[in-house]
Formats: structure tokens, sequence, C-alpha cells
């Protein structure tokens, strides 16, 4: 843990294009277009989250543990090529727990604490982030979730949600980059294809690792969280 601790907080690659984008990167239109995008998710978001807390007041330690969840996934920033590095986000266990509207809460806390505790991601650029981490990934992620789940393949669901929630949420941070900064040749899909090919080497692979991952403390919760998992109405029989 201690050894994990130390590569959160030292651990680096030229920040410049990385999934979280970084400080005063994008230009300010763009900033405040993403803000302005991102703010009624999160609104919606917080009375969401505000009525599972008061009807079920038990299920604020799970609620903690999606969020420290995400929060060391998404804080582990792997090198990939060009300097660029990628990470997992970590979505796809507390949208599958609590839905996508509370996972937008969540990953925009994690998403304010990285910013000013680890200089990982921006406050201007955070409404950029938010809106592919925090609101595009949860639900993708939730829409093949439900999928899965209504096949009665509920651990499958888990993985892909986990897996896919992460491959938008670079597929978004990629369109985003291109639309602020379009080659000049070719403009935002030559841009978009570049982005995209840089995140894609290392991404693919880490979200398969999520996904593993992911459905490893799947298993942990349905051991030691039952309780928790039957009040949300999550345990379900594999078909």
């Amino acid at each position: 843990m201690a050894g994990l601790s130390f590569y959160i907080v030292l651990g680096s690659a030229s920040p410049a294009v990385a999934m979280h984008i970084m400080e005063g990167f994008l230009p300010m239109g763009w900033a405040v277009f993403w803000s302005v995008v991102a703010l009624p998710f999160f609104l919606v978001g917080v009375r969401s989250l505000s009525r599972t807390t008061r009807e079920n007041p038990e299920l604020k330690l799970l609620l903690a543990v999606a969020g420290a969840f995400s929060f060391v996934l998404s804080a582990l920033k792997i090198p990939s090529v060009t300097g660029s590095s990628s990470h997992p986000t970590g979505t796809g266990l507390g949208t599958v727990l609590f839905g996508p509207s509370v996972m937008t809460v969540l990953g925009s806390l994690v998403l304010i604490f990285q910013a000013v505790l680890l200089a990982h991601g921006g406050l201007t650029t955070l409404g950029a982030n938010v809106f592919s981490m925090a609101i595009v990934g949860p639900w993708v992620a939730f829409g093949i979730y439900q999928l899965m789940a209504k096949r009665g393949q509920q651990r499958a669901g888990i993985f892909l949600a986990a897996a896919l929630g992460g491959l938008a949420t670079y597929v978004v941070t990629s369109i985003q980059l291109a639309l602020a900064f379009p080659a000049a040749s070719g403009g935002v899909m030559t841009a978009f294809l570049k982005f995209a090919g840089i995140f894609a080497l290392t991404q693919v692979p880490i979200a398969i690792s999520e996904g593993l991952l992911t459905l490893l403390v799947w298993n942990w919760l349905q051991a030691y969280a039952t309780h928790e998992l039957q009040t949300l109405k999550l345990l379900k029989a594999e078909s």
C-alpha cells in the first residue's frame, strides 16, 4: 500500500496528452463549454445521491468504497507512447452499484481531489474531465450492464461495463482534444485519430485489466457486503 501511494504521488508522465486533460490545456471557450454541459448532470447526481443516503444511510460505507476505488485507479498514470499517459477510471463499479447519476458526483469529487492534491487534471479543465470520465463513461457502463443483466449475465455485464466504460472515456477525451486542437491538415477527424491512436495502445489492455479487477472487487463485495447488495437488489442468479 505504501508503494502504491508513493507511485500515485510521484509517478509522472508528460501530462499534456493524458486521460485527464491538464490544467490550462484547453482554450477558455472550450473549458467553459464543457463545464456548462457537465453542470446539469452533476446537479441531478447530487439529488440522486442525497436520496440514496437519506433512504439507505447504511450504504454510505459502500459509497465511500466506490469513490475510493475510482480515486485509486484513475490516479495510476501509466506511461504511454510519445510521452503521454493512460489509466483506468474505476467508474464501472460505482455505476453498477449506484447508477450513473450518483457516479457522476463521486467521479467529480475524485477529479477535484486529484486536481488539487496530485496536479492530475485541473480545475479549469474540470468540466471536460467530468464529462468524459464521470458522465459518458458511467452512462455507457450503465447501458451495457443493464443489457447484460437482463440476459442473466451479470458477471459478464460487470466486466464489460467496467472495460467499455473506460474506453468510452478515452474516446470522448480524444474528441474533446480534437475539437480544441484540430489538425492543420485534415481538421478535427485527423486530430481525433491522432489522439485516439495515442491512447489506444495502452488503454485497450488497461480496460481489460480494469474489467477483471472490478470483477474481483465484486466477488469481495458478495462475500463481505451481502446486506448492502441485497438492499440495492443486485444479487442476481446467473442464467
